[in-house]
């Protein structure tokens, strides 16, 4: 699993011409799922991200988390985090999940983080999505669940 983390001071997501999800500051996490993950995969996943300690203190320092500072979340399913590139100019998504355990988990991920954050705004998973954000310094971190 990958979470392509922004620190924003903003963010939405648009279908069809129509907001479906948007926030204010804290993180828009990309989500890319591949068909090893699990929920166990996913529960890591969230708990590394919603405790960076990633947004300024009062001195300016990155010491406080999501919770710290009560921000909120829009969470995007994008599986062209796992595109492989190794070959061609055609990028490869076989390492990407299978939409049914992709989205299965997705949606698992969307509940799951509503222990962690009192807003949750979601994308569509698998439609053709528009995203808006002000990137907040800018600050982005990719996390890898084979790196955790």
């Amino acid at each position: 699993m990958k979470f392509l983390i922004q620190r924003v001071n903003k963010a939405n997501v648009t279908v069809a011409n129509e907001i479906i999800g948007q926030i204010e500051k804290g993180f828009l996490i990309f989500i890319g799922i591949c068909n090893d993950d699990t929920k166990e995969t996913a529960d890591k996943m969230l708990k590394k991200a919603c405790n960076l300690r990633i947004f300024s203190d009062e001195n300016d320092k990155t010491n406080l988390s999501l919770k710290d500072i009560g921000g909120s979340l829009l969470l995007v399913s994008q599986f062209t985090l796992y595109a492989n590139c190794k070959k061609g100019n055609r990028p490869s998504f076989i390492d990407a999940g299978k939409p049914d355990h992709a989205g299965k988990l997705y949606e698992y991920i969307v509940k799951k983080s509503k222990e962690y954050c009192n807003i949750v705004e979601t994308g569509c998973f698998g439609a053709d999505m528009k995203v808006s954000l002000e990137n907040d310094g800018p600050f982005t971190i990719m996390l890898d669940s084979t790196e955790l």
